[in-house]
């Protein structure tokens, strides 16, 4: 027997409701960030680290408008929550790269922290991959605050401003992967767009 349709996630269409078009502004941003993120790698390298910055809070600002407006436009689909969570992945990585890169003098006090959370991240990961076979894309409230924490630290650190902001970061981001984690052995399947372990739970007890 199929499971029963999740209202917090778009993965399904019922038979009255027209499909949504792919092509669509959210996704178009989610391009947009992924493409950009191989042009913040080539920036880094060119030592450009001015206009790093300024791409990179431009798509920041990508990540943040492009489920809000996904929302406002009734554009929600099951192929965009993954497509945005592979620009995120791929902008967080080039983030990764470009501090190495540009900042390695910065933050190399800063790695006991970073590396615990890019470790709990992988887990989640395997997590989801072991479980059903793909990704987490559960875009949770935790990640959306964590999304601010790390655009403040990574202004922190371009600014050459505390340290505070990145352990600031690395520990929310921690949390909220360990969030992820606990959900990835709750539900039976995999689902997008949840906003916590709560919702989680409650598709499982409907499922």
């Amino acid at each position: 027997m199929s499971p029963p349709p999740n209202d917090e996630s778009p993965s399904e269409h019922t038979s009255n409701e027209p499909a949504v078009s792919l092509i669509n502004v959210p996704n178009a941003l989610c391009a947009i960030r992924f493409v950009g993120s191989f042009v913040l790698i080539g920036l880094a390298v060119g030592q450009t680290t001015n206009i790093f910055a300024g791409l990179l809070f431009f798509l920041l600002m990508t990540d943040w408008v492009d489920g809000k407006l996904a929302i406002l436009l009734q554009q929600q689909t099951k192929f965009g929550a993954k497509f945005d969570t592979v620009a995120d992945v791929s902008l967080y990585t080039a983030l990764l790269f470009g501090l190495l890169w540009l900042k390695s003098a910065a933050i190399a006090l800063q790695w006991p922290w970073m590396g615990v959370a890019i470790a709990s991240y992988a887990v989640s990961v395997i997590a989801a991959l072991i479980k059903f076979g793909t990704f987490p894309s559960y875009h949770t409230r935790a990640a959306k605050t964590c999304w601010f924490l790390v655009s403040v630290a990574s202004v922190a650190l371009f600014a050459g401003w505390s340290s505070w902001p990145i352990r600031i970061a690395a520990i929310a981001v921690t949390a909220t992967n360990c969030e992820a984690i606990a959900m990835t052995f709750v539900l039976k399947a995999a689902h997008v767009d949840l906003p916590s372990l709560y919702h989680a739970w409650k598709i499982r007890h409907d499922e």
